[in-house]
């Protein structure tokens, strides 16, 4: 599992890395409160991705991996493929359903996903056309995912941690080149979206071909196999809807405020960071992993494996947890205050970031606690749990957004929620005898979270004195950069500096110890 998630997560830090060099150019290209783009453009980018998640990446991924693993492992390849032939048909032809009724009902959608844009005619319109054109995304990302399924029960993360990348790239290239000021732009990236969904669906199907499955096209029908996923999916649907209506609460507040989504959005960027590199990459090795030792009934597999993948993910989240809410101003302002993104945004941004820091660990247990349940084919109760966490959001969003709070709420009431949602799944596992932590897995967390502490500490400090940082590189690399990126030299080597003091109070606490690092590189060799 440590192998598969290393190989996912270090494809999708190049694809994080890549759209962060997106982000910046899209960002300093439409700015924020300063005009229309940046919340038409988000808009655009967030709805058909809002369907992606509750349907291709998560319900339908949910129940069709177990599925598709299950029939591999007891039936064979073909019956296997057989399967994801159908269910690729299913999947496809629903998706492409519900794009055009998207399309043909847009003005009416937005009136209701963005009540706050009526005030603004300019940006409701566009929107809509912009969302209009994204909206292809998603069949194109149906697609990919379930041959992401196909190449993940087969064991092959490559291809599945690489096509992400094609999005930023494409993106990437479009936008540098565009003309037309900041509405210019958005279409460019609007429009680079839909070049890349096509993209990315056939890396995927080349993939999937490459790595030996014959997964074809086919029309639709509703055979038993297809059926059985389907009611397995239809929980699942429901508990992402559930989680999706949490940030549609969070947009309809948003669009209330002049950039508002485009904070938001841009917040998102970073906490979004360690959940995919942390709690997807470690959630897609866990599922097959867990699925595989269901079917044997293997509970000590089960158990080891749950614990594994909650001390890895906790090693690597709880610092990052710590460093967003340490120093989330230097991170934006280091980051994205350029061009049209403007001082009043960067600010803005830090507050919603500091408030999304520390939900940032339930994010990714979420992601490693529900393979617990998605293995047995419940998909029941964490559709329940997840409606449980939209009514804490709601109540916590409208609470703290009028309360005086604004746009930051919002991001408290999200963090709020996923943390009742990760405790009511971890108390789920533990009282049915699914997977019970140990003293040393709770042991170990803390020493991690002992040592996550200093380094927060270590990088708040840092923050404090920023002045003197930055003219520390300014004295040392004003020669090369000519007055130009200190700001950026400044938080790289905070950033770094942190990361050695925590890798440093990792081993003085033992939350790593030197035997498992020489076990972990003689099991690579």
């Amino acid at each position: 599992m440590l192998r598969s998630s290393a190989i996912f997560s270090g494809l999708t830090l190049v694809s994080r890395l890549v759209g962060f060099a997106r982000d910046v150019v899209i960002t300093a290209a439409l700015g924020a409160a300063a005009g229309p783009a940046g919340d038409a453009y988000n808009t655009a980018l967030s709805f058909p991705n809002l369907f992606r998640r509750i349907f291709a990446e998560g319900a339908f991924a949910a129940a069709f991996v177990p599925a598709y693993t299950k029939t591999l492992k007891t039936e064979g390849e073909a019956e296997a493929d057989r399967v994801a032939t159908q269910a690729l048909a299913a999947v496809a032809f629903a998706t492409v359903l519900l794009t055009v009724a998207a399309q043909l009902a847009m003005p009416w959608i937005m009136t209701v996903i963005n009540v706050g844009f009526l005030d603004d005619p300019a940006r409701f319109k566009l929107a809509i056309v912009l969302t209009q054109i994204t909206m292809p995304y998603l069949p194109c990302m149906a697609i990919a995912a379930l041959l992401s399924g196909v190449l993940n029960a087969r064991g092959r993360f490559i291809v599945s941690g690489a096509y992400p990348i094609l999005l930023n790239l494409i993106m990437l290239v479009a936008v540098i080149p565009a003309q037309g000021g900041q509405i210019g732009a958005a279409y460019a990236a609007s429009w680079a979206v839909l070049v890349a969904g096509v993209s990315q669906a056939g890396l995927c199907w080349w993939g999937a071909r490459r790595a030996g499955a014959d997964v074809r096209l086919a029309l639709p029908r509703l055979t038993p196999p297809v059926k059985a996923i389907i009611i397995t999916a239809i929980p699942a649907a429901v508990g992402n809807s559930a989680t999706q209506i949490n940030v549609f609460i969070s947009g309809n507040l948003a669009s209330f405020v002049d950039g508002g989504r485009t904070w938001l959005a841009t917040a998102d960027r970073l906490y979004q960071l360690p959940l995919g590199l942390v709690g997807v990459a470690i959630g897609i090795a866990l599922l097959p992993r867990l699925s595989a030792a269901v079917a044997t009934k293997d509970h000590a597999q089960e158990q080891a494996a749950m614990d594994e993948a909650v001390i890895l993910s906790m090693a690597l989240t709880l610092p990052a947890a710590a460093a967003l809410m340490a120093m989330p101003y230097f991170l934006i302002d280091g980051l994205f205050t350029r061009g049209e993104f403007l001082q009043l945004d960067a600010r803005a941004t830090a507050a919603a970031l500091f408030q999304f820091g520390w939900g940032v660990p339930a994010f990714v247990l979420i992601r490693i606690l529900s393979p617990g349940f998605f293995a047995r084919g419940d998909t029941r109760t964490p559709m329940t749990f997840a409606l449980v966490s939209v009514a804490v959001n709601a109540a916590l969003a409208f609470a703290l957004f009028y309360g005086g709070m604004g746009v930051p709420g919002i991001a408290a009431a999200v963090s709020g929620a996923a943390w009742a949602n990760a405790l009511l799944l971890g108390f789920t596992l533990w009282r049915t005898g699914h997977w019970r932590p140990g003293p040393a897995v709770v042991g170990r967390v803390a020493r991690i979270a002992l040592a996550a502490v200093g380094l927060a500490g270590a990088v708040w400090a840092a923050q404090l004195g920023r002045p003197a940082v930055e003219a520390f590189v300014d004295a040392t690399f004003g020669g090369l950069t000519h007055g130009h990126g200190g700001k950026e030299i400044a938080l790289i080597l905070t950033t770094a500096a942190g990361g050695l003091a925590y890798v440093a109070l990792a081993f003085a606490t033992r939350a790593v110890t030197p035997a498992e690092v020489r076990k972990l590189i003689r099991r690579g060799r």
